[in-house]
């Protein structure tokens, strides 16, 4: 018995002394949390992906945001930035400040902008910011270090750089922020990167380099958290700059810089199914539009060090419930556009257009690689009948670009929401469409830069309505259209003469980004918009060249397309079911085929290509001559 007894005492005694150890080890380690998204761009509402079921929607991702947040109750809540222009509750943009007074609703503790926060300008964002401060709702914090209006004093100091200073101290911008959660504490700060950048030209903002301003933020953030709650805080990027192939600006921003936690990468739409680990700092990316929920957990200990424990990537998707409160604010919302907006254009969120049994191509198909695309070719073609059935006169060429196409047309049903979808992008406002002048030799070279400029620039993919033309890939760059011609309504050709006038119809931001590929093509290819007696646009200036309907309402690009599918009488025109030969993209070495209609680029080529022949000739021949007299002097 006595036995027992001291063995009772001595199991009791090792489970005492375990519990005095457990206490310790918990303050050793702690869980922090962090959930978030990216490039969200006003997509309010569900949308049916490419295998004909749902992804997004606000209501479905707070369904699963409350999930997680009960799990792990001092989670926080983060965004990349992005969080607007892509759907109809854009429209509302400037006035309502509709995305982040429902991402206030939401939760979210901090976001950062992306390059398209400022398509709507400076004066857009400003309003916006005002607006969602003066609305009462709750917002989240805006964290913005490196990207923002030159400082009064300096030479590109403007009213509009006063106006973004007032809406951001009046909102409450910085360049980071400290929470605590949960006796974890975080430094979350905003970056902006080059790339990023080049896609809002019009911003009116100044970029420093993200690497440098990133560093002296950690520093700086690190040093105040400690000094003022004794503790190392996790340091937590919101980068609207993004990764590619495991690489990119936001890998490089982790290799140069010290003591970044987490980056949340956005931008290039990336989705991250394992983190990217670089110089101790992970690399997270959730894909865009809400289609997933990124839940990254980490084990803080007590040195300081943060490891990871869990990353996951939660989609939303049809079988998520719809959280009912964001539910019913999302149909105010759409209750406000149609009230606000789309009366005008005598439209609703949810009108059906037609019918389609048309499969489109997807997005990414269409970008994927330099081929006809029924979708662009649809797209211009509505364009080009929208403006002639505005001004009642023809129209020679109508473009657009692969930068402007955001969604795809879906099987079925479509509606004018989905169409605004497709085609939502503007500069200053959506979509306008615009008309201008273009010389026959400008004309042709925005063909070459469809051929030649895309494998630099992916946004300048091209897709025309009244012209006929074909390239050969394996040609000379910026030489590698072979044939061009006019198409008129009812088919014929026409020689595209080069002095020539033609009016061409593009959407504003077409027309700008073709204004910018003088740079992407070193210089050696531009485009230069005329207005009808010839004299040059400037890029500015093209905002006065919108067509605008009867009721003085500008023609959009959406609605373009919305009236063109109502003239087909419920039905897709069986035309968009395969192309038509309109452009024709080949990879050929036939010598006829490489030098048909050569220009200056090839004989340029040929010409240095001769030269080196000539010097590599000339060299044989000296070191033969060499050969030959060494070989004589050695018979000598």
């Amino acid at each position: 018995m006595k036995v027992f007894r001291k063995l009772f005492a001595i199991i009791m005694c090792v489970l005492l002394m375990a519990t005095m150890f457990l206490p310790l080890r918990a303050e050793d380690t702690t869980e922090a949390t962090i959930l978030f998204t990216h490039d969200l761009h006003s997509h309010l509402l569900p949308a049916e992906d490419e295998d004909g079921g749902e992804y997004g929607g606000y209501a479905r991702l707070m369904t699963v945001i409350n999930e997680q947040k009960e799990k792990y109750p001092n989670a926080i809540l983060v965004d990349g930035g992005d969080f607007s222009m892509g759907s109809l509750f854009q429209t509302a943009f400037a006035t309502s400040a509709i995305e982040l007074r429902i991402m206030g609703q939401m939760g979210y503790d901090a976001t950062t902008f992306g390059n398209h926060e400022f398509d709507y300008l400076p004066e857009g964002l400003a309003s916006m910011l005002n607006v969602a401060v003066d609305s009462g709702d709750p917002v989240p914090a805006i964290v913005d270090a490196n990207y923002l209006p030159p400082e009064k004093g300096e030479e590109s100091y403007t009213d509009d750089s006063e106006m973004m200073w007032n809406a951001l101290d009046n909102y409450g911008v910085k360049d980071y922020i400290i929470l605590e959660r949960g006796g974890i504490y975080y430094v979350l700060f905003g970056l902006t990167g080059f790339n990023s950048d080049e896609y809002a030209p019009n911003s009116g903002m100044i970029l420093d380099d993200p690497s440098e301003t990133a560093q002296r933020i950690v520093d700086e953030a690190t040093a105040e958290c400690v000094e003022l709650y004794g503790v190392e805080p996790v340091v937590v990027a919101l980068s609207h700059s993004g990764t590619s192939n495991g690489e990119g600006e936001d890998y490089e921003l982790a290799k140069a810089v010290n003591g970044i936690h987490v980056i949340v990468s956005a931008h290039t739409h990336t989705t991250l199914n394992e983190p990217i680990i670089v110089n101790d700092t992970y690399i997270v990316s959730a894909g865009c539009y809400g289609k997933n929920l990124g839940v990254v957990q980490l084990e803080v200990l007590k040195d300081g060090t943060v490891e990871l424990t869990d990353y996951e990537l939660i989609p939303i998707d049809e079988t998520v419930k719809e959280d009912e409160r964001i539910a019913s604010l999302v149909e105010d919302y759409k209750a406000e556009v149609e009230e606000n907006y789309l009366s005008k254009y005598g439209m609703t969120f949810d009108q059906v257009l037609l019918n389609n049994q048309i499969e489109f191509e997807t997005v990414s198909e269409v970008k994927g690689s330099q081929h006809e695309s029924t979708l662009g070719n649809l797209f211009s073609d509505a364009y080009k009948w929208m403006i002639e059935k505005t001004v009642g006169e023809t129209v020679d060429v109508a473009v657009t670009a692969n930068g402007v196409i955001r969604e795809s047309l879906p099987l079925g049903d479509i509606n004018v929401s989905d169409v605004f979808n497709a085609a939502s992008l503007g500069v200053g406002t959506e979509g306008e469409l615009i008309l201008i002048y273009l010389t026959g030799k400008d004309l042709k070279t925005v063909l070459e830069i469809d051929a030649s400029v895309y494998p630099l620039m992916k946004a300048a993919g091209l897709y025309l309505s009244g012209v006929e033309y074909s390239y050969n890939l394996n040609r000379m760059i910026f030489n590698k259209v072979d044939y061009a011609m006019l198409k008129r309504n009812d088919g014929t050709l026409e020689e595209i003469e080069d002095d020539k006038m033609y009016k061409v119809v593009a959407g504003m931001y077409a027309g700008q980004m073709l204004g910018s590929v003088k740079d992407k093509s070193f210089g050696l290819l531009s485009v230069t918009p005329r207005d009808a007696e010839g004299n040059p646009i400037a890029s500015d200036e093209l905002v006065n060249f919108v067509v605008k309907d009867s009721k003085g309402n500008p023609v959009k690009e959406w609605h373009a397309i919305s009236s063109y599918l109502l003239e087909m009488n419920g039905e897709m025109d069986e035309h968009y079911a395969s192309v038509d030969g309109r452009k024709i993209v080949y990879s050929s070495m036939n010598p006829v085929h490489l030098l048909k209609n050569a220009n200056v680029f090839t004989y340029a080529l040929l010409g240095i290509a001769a030269v080196l022949i000539l010097v590599v000739v000339l060299i044989v021949k000296l070191l033969q001559q060499l050969l030959k007299k060494r070989s004589m002097k050695k018979e000598l």
